[in-house]
């Protein structure tokens, strides 16, 4: 089903600072993830999360899941928001799925997911 939660990214100044914060906090697990920027793949016990560094004063992004990424971005695009225009990251989309940033019709920054296929 598409629209729900799918996937959080929080982003830090310090990565191991966020992850000894977060951990501490919520007894969040961490396993090295594919950001340059010392990021972690946060396991928790709802929807999957990532931490990245070099972000200092970041507002974490909530990524909503869809089952195709391109009719949910040209579905963005005609309700009157935006889309970014490269996908987020390095990362191998067969093993992580596709991720991009998008703006509501008043502004408001969210994520679009679309998993891996099985």
């Amino acid at each position: 089903m598409a629209g729900e939660p799918a996937f959080f990214e929080i982003g830090v100044e310090d990565p191991e600072r966020g992850r000894a914060f977060y951990g501490a906090l919520f007894g969040w697990d961490f396993s090295p993830g594919p950001s340059d920027e010392g990021g972690s793949i946060i396991g928790t016990p709802g929807i999957p999360g990532g931490l990245h560094g070099g972000d200092k004063g970041a507002v974490p992004y909530l990524f909503f899941r869809v089952d195709d990424m391109d009719a949910a971005l040209a579905r963005v695009r005609e309700l009157g928001g935006s889309t970014d225009s490269a996908e987020l990251g390095d990362e191998d989309p067969a093993e992580y799925g596709r991720f991009m940033l998008c703006t509501d019709d008043q502004g408001s920054t969210f994520g679009l997911h679309q998993p891996p296929a099985p």
